[in-house]
C-alpha cells in the first residue's frame, strides 16, 4: 500500500513539475530579479546621480504638491512617494484621474529641484521594476489571463513540492548527496539537492504567491459577505476593498471646492508621532473638494509585516481623523506578514542575498526537473530505437526556456546601452527586444541538434552577460574603472555579477560542447560498428 501511494505521488510530482515547468521557471527567474529591480533600475538610467539626495519631508512634498496641481488639478488622488532609501531612491508622485478625460500618470522628479528626472536626461526604460512585474504580469497577456495562469502554476508546484516530500525516502540524506558525471543520477541529486536546501523558501514563496492573489482567485468568497452599495454604485467587491484596505479614505467627492490645508503641520504630527525620516508615502484624496482627506504612512521597512501605521487627516482643515494601526485583524497581519516575506522589501543586504541565491537555486530546482525529464526519456527512446513527439518538444523548450530566456534578459540590458535616446515607446522596445530574442533562440532550438542546441545557446549566453561591462564602458561613464575607485556598487555589482554570470555560462558551454563531440563520436562509433557488422554478414 505504502508503495503504491509512493509511486502514485511520484507520478504526480513528475506531472505537476512538468506541464507548467516553464512558466514556473520564467516566474522564479523574473522574480528573482525583481529582488535586485532597485539596483538594475539604478544600472539602467546611468544618467541619474550615483545615490539619493537627502531631503527634509515637508520641501519635497511642496514640490511634488506643486508639479501634481500642474500636471493633474482635477484628479481624485494624488500620490506622493518621498526618498527614503534604497526602496524609494527619488521623489516620485502619482495620480489617479478617476471618471474625468485625464489620464492617470506617475513620474520620477529630482529631490532637490522638483524637476522631472527625464528632463535631467535621465533615459526612458523599463528598468528592474519590467523584470519584477513581469514574473506575475507575463507581459502581452491580458492580465485575467495571467492572474489565472500565474496562480494555477503555483498551485502546482506547491502539489509538486508536497508530493516531492511524499516521495523521497532519505530527504535529509539528499542535503549531503551529488554525485558528478553520472548521468540521470547526477541530474536527480543536483534537482534533490536545490530541492531540500531551499525547501522552506520554496514552500513560503509559493504559499504567499497564491495568498497574493486570493481575492482574484475565491471572489464568491468576498461576494457572500459584501452586496453592492445602491447608493454608490459600487460592487460587493469594491465595498470591501474600502472597507478592509481604505480605512477614512473611502468617501466620495462633495461636489463643493475647498482648499488644501498647508501639510507642514500634518508632516509636523507624523514626526513627532513616528520620528525623524519615518515618513514614506502621502495620500491625498480628492485634492480641492470638501471631502479631501491627507494619509500620511510610515515606513515599513523594518520587517515583513508588509503594512504601517497611517494617520489620516481632514484635507480641508488639518484635523487628525483617524489613525490606523498597522495590521487592523490578526488575518490581516497574517496576510500582510506573508505578502511582506513574499516581497522581501524590509531585507537588508544580506537577507536579500540569500533571497536572490534561493530564487536562483529555485529556478534551478525547476530547469533540472525538467532536464531529468528528458533524459529519462531519452534513455527509453534509446532503447526502443524511436523518439516520440513529446520527448522532441520538452528538449527544445528545454534548451529554448532554460537558456534562452536568461539570454533575452541579457538582451533586454544590451537594448538599454543601445536603443536610441529619443527613439519613441523605448521602454516598450526594451522589453520587445527580451521576447524578440527569446523567440529567435527558442527557433534555433528547433532547428538544431539538441546537444549542439545547448552548447551553442551556453555560448551565445556567456558573450550576452560576459561582455554586458565592456557594452557599458564603451557607451556610459558609469563603466568599472570609474564605479570601483567611486565607491559606487550598485553599478559596479552589475557589471562584476555580470562578468561572474558569463564565467558559468561559459563552463557550462565548455562541458556540454565537450560532452556533445562525445556523444558525436560515440554515435559514429556505433554507426560504424553497425555498418562493419552488416557488411560481414553481407559477406558470408
Amino acid at each position: 500500500m505504502k508503495e503504491t501511494f509512493r509511486a502514485s505521488m511520484a507520478w504526480l510530482h513528475t506531472w505537476a513539475g512538468l506541464l507548467l515547468g516553464w512558466v514556473l521557471y520564467f516566474m522564479f527567474v523574473t522574480g528573482t530579479a525583481g529582488y535586485l529591480d532597485t539596483e538594475i533600475d539604478r544600472w539602467m538610467q546611468p544618467e541619474l546621480p550615483p545615490v539619493a539626495q537627502a531631503m527634509e519631508p515637508a520641501p519635497a512634498a511642496e514640490k511634488a504638491l506643486a508639479l501634481l496641481a500642474q500636471r493633474a488639478p482635477q484628479a481624485d488622488r494624488w500620490f506622493i512617494s518621498l526618498p527614503t532609501g534604497r526602496e524609494a531612491l527619488h521623489l516620485s508622485v502619482f495620480w489617479q484621474a478617476g471618471k474625468g478625460p485625464q489620464a492617470d500618470g506617475d513620474l520620477d522628479l529630482d529631490a532637490a529641484s522638483g524637476a522631472p528626472l527625464a528632463s535631467l536626461g535621465a533615459r526612458a526604460t523599463g528598468g528592474g521594476q519590467f523584470l519584477y512585474q513581469m514574473h506575475w504580469q507575463l507581459h502581452y497577456l491580458p492580465r485575467g489571463v495571467s492572474d489565472w495562469l500565474v496562480g494555477v502554476a503555483a498551485m502546482f508546484l506547491l502539489v509538486a513540492l508536497v508530493t516531492g516530500i511524499v516521495v523521497h525516502k532519505k530527504i535529509f540524506a539528499d542535503f549531503f548527496t551529488f554525485r558528478p558525471g553520472k548521468g540521470q543520477r547526477s541530474w536527480l541529486d543536483a534537482h534533490n539537492l536545490m530541492s531540500v536546501l531551499t525547501l522552506p523558501f520554496q514552500l513560503m514563496i509559493t504559499w504567499s504567491g497564491l495568498v497574493f492573489m486570493m481575492f482574484v482567485y475565491l471572489p464568491l468568497v468576498v461576494s457572500a459577505h459584501y452586496a453592492p452599495d445602491a447608493a454608490t454604485g459600487k460592487s460587493g467587491r469594491e465595498v470591501f476593498f474600502n472597507e478592509t484596505f481604505e480605512g477614512g479614505l473611502h468617501l466620495e467627492r462633495a461636489g463643493r471646492p475647498a482648499p488644501l490645508a498647508p501639510l507642514q503641520p500634518m508632516l509636523a504630527l507624523a514626526e513627532a508621532r513616528w520620528g525623524a525620516d519615518k515618513l514614506s508615502r502621502i495620500d491625498i484624496r480628492y485634492p480641492g473638494d470638501a471631502n479631501a482627506r491627507v494619509a500620511l504612512r510610515a515606513r515599513e521597512d523594518s520587517s515583513p509585516l508588509s503594512s504601517s501605521e497611517t494617520l489620516v487627516f481632514d484635507g480641508t482643515n488639518g484635523a487628525l481623523l483617524h489613525v490606523l494601526p498597522a495590521a487592523g485583524s490578526t488575518p490581516k497581519a497574517v496576510r500582510d506578514v506573508l505578502l511582506g516575506l513574499h516581497e522581501g522589501l524590509y531585507a537588508g543586504p544580506l537577507l536579500r542575498g540569500l533571497y536572490v541565491l534561493s530564487g536562483l537555486m529555485g529556478a534551478a530546482m525547476i530547469a533540472t526537473g525538467l532536464v531529468l525529464w528528458a533524459v529519462k526519456r531519452r534513455q527509453r527512446a534509446a532503447k526502443a530505437g524511436r523518439v516520440h513527439g513529446g520527448l522532441w518538444l520538452v528538449e527544445r523548450l528545454n534548451v529554448g526556456g532554460i537558456i534562452g530566456l536568461p539570454v533575452g534578459i541579457a538582451a533586454y540590458f544590451w537594448a538599454n546601452r543601445l536603443l536610441p535616446l529619443a527613439l519613441s515607446d523605448r521602454a516598450a522596445w526594451e522589453a520587445h527586444v527580451l521576447f524578440i530574442v527569446w523567440a529567435a533562440l527558442l527557433l534555433h532550438a528547433a532547428l538544431r541538434p539538441v546537444a549542439r542546441a545547448w552548447s551553442e545557446q551556453a555560448t551565445v549566453a556567456a558573450l550576452a552577460f560576459g561582455l554586458l561591462p565592456v557594452l557599458n564602458a564603451l557607451t556610459t561613464h558609469r563603466h568599472l574603472g570609474a564605479s570601483l575607485p567611486q565607491g559606487d556598487w550598485v553599478m559596479a555589482g552589475f557589471d562584476l555579477a555580470m562578468l561572474a554570470l558569463g564565467a558559468v555560462f561559459a563552463g557550462l558551454a565548455r562541458h556540454l560542447a565537450r560532452k556533445a563531440r562525445n556523444a558525436a563520436r560515440q554515435s559514429a562509433s556505433a554507426t560504424l560498428m553497425t555498418v562493419e557488422a552488416s557488411t560481414a554478414g553481407a559477406i558470408r
